[in-house]
This record gives structure tokens, C-alpha cells and sequence, in this order.
């Protein structure tokens, strides 16, 4: 089956291009695409100097909209979604993800942090069903209601349109990988700001329909 990457990226040139590097040198992935969410650093010239197409979105649309914007800019079978912020990306991570949904043992898988760093080990542990590490069949996402109006609620809204539906997902872990804390990447305050906006985003969604 035909595999394409969709990183959604909203100002993360430290991270963009290690990010791609692991995706462009994996067989199973035929394509890379980042979607820069309106950034106003050097993503998208990072992504497109490391190999991936780029689809630059003028203004902000949230995660959900990114995401969105990268389904519509691909035919490929299972979509491979990845954080642009993760610490320690490598290709076994990848074929965690994708091996399961190859092999039809399951439409979606869900990947979870495991002896990376205690803080997002931990927040991974408690809400599993908010990882953006997921490969997911492409009509999966086709019938999943809400995710360009989702923005940070869109895992969360994949992960009950999969229970709702009796879809078979599978949750795999992900040895020694983490990401950048909003914290590390804002500042203190600008990061506890954009972390209590994406959680308001996500309880949106679970009263959502």
C-alpha cells in the first residue's frame, strides 16, 4: 500500500528537519508533506532543504486544518501522521507505526511514549488517545467527522470516530522518543498559555458530537 508522511507544523525549525530526514529515508514511506500552519520561522525552508513537499498555509488553521490540508494533497492509502517537535525520532518508530496497519491487523495505530523523558512519558501514559503518532487508512480518515475544525481536539476526535465505529486500532509503543514541552519552545508563560488553548481546544471535542 502506497504510504504518505503529513507533518502538521507550526513554528518547529528545531525539530522539522531531523524530523523529515527519518521519514524521506524510510522504503515503506513514499512521500513526505508538511503542512507549515501559518509559521513565522524557518519551517518550511527547513522541510523543503531536507527532502519533503510543503504546503504553506497563510493563517493559522490549528492542527485539525493541517492535517485536513495534507489528506487532500495525497491519494495514498494509509497516512502516516507525525509530530514536527519530536526528540529522537528514528526509522524503528516509524515501522512500530505503520507495521500493524500493513499487515491488516488493524485501520489505525496509535503511538505512545515510552523511557523517553519522565514528563512526556507521563502525560502520554495518562491520555494515550491524545499522541499525534498515528497511522490511519485513508478511508478511515474520509469518514472521520470535524478534524479541520477540531485543531489541538483532532486526536482525540479520530480516537472516538474509531470506537464509535468499531474500527480496529491498536495502540504500539514508542521506545525512547519524546518532543519539545510548549514550554521549552515559548518560554515559561507563553507556553503555559498555548498549553491551557490546546487543552480548552480538546475538551471542545469531547462534547462535540
Amino acid at each position: 500500500m502506497k504510504v504518505a508522511a503529513i507533518i502538521p507544523a507550526y513554528n518547529e525549525e528545531r525539530t522539522i528537519g531531523q524530523v523529515v530526514s527519518t521519514l524521506m529515508h524510510h522504503p515503506d514511506v513514499s512521500s513526505v508533506i508538511v503542512v507549515d500552519d501559518g509559521s513565522r520561522d524557518a519551517t518550511a525552508e527547513l522541510a523543503r532543504r531536507h527532502g519533503a513537499e510543503v504546503i504553506r498555509l497563510e493563517r493559522n488553521h490549528g492542527k485539525g486544518g493541517a492535517m485536513k490540508a495534507g489528506l487532500k494533497c495525497t491519494d495514498a492509502d494509509v497516512v502516516l501522521f507525525v509530530d514536527a517537535d519530536l526528540v529522537g525520532f528514528r526509522r524503528s518508530h516509524v515501522e512500530e507505526l505503520l507495521r500493524p496497519v500493513l499487515n491488516g491487523e488493524a485501520k489505525m495505530t496509535v503511538g505512545r511514549f515510552a523511557g523517553g523523558r519522565p514528563a512526556t512519558d507521563l502525560a502520554q501514559t495518562v491520555m494515550p488517545f491524545l499522541s499525534g503518532q498515528r497511522a490511519v487508512c485513508r478511508e478511515v480518515l474520509l469518514s472521520a467527522p470535524d478534524m479541520e475544525i477540531s485543531r489541538f481536539g483532532v486526536e482525540l476526535a479520530l480516537t472516538k470516530h474509531v470506537k464509535k465505529n468499531c474500527v480496529s486500532h491498536k495502540e504500539v509503543i514508542l521506545k525512547e522518543l519524546s518532543h519539545l514541552t510548549k514550554e521549552e519552545k515559548m518560554g515559561l508563560w507563553k507556553g503555559i498559555a498555548a498549553r491551557a488553548r490546546m487543552y480548552s481546544e480538546i475538551v471542545a471535542s469531547v462534547f462535540r458530537p
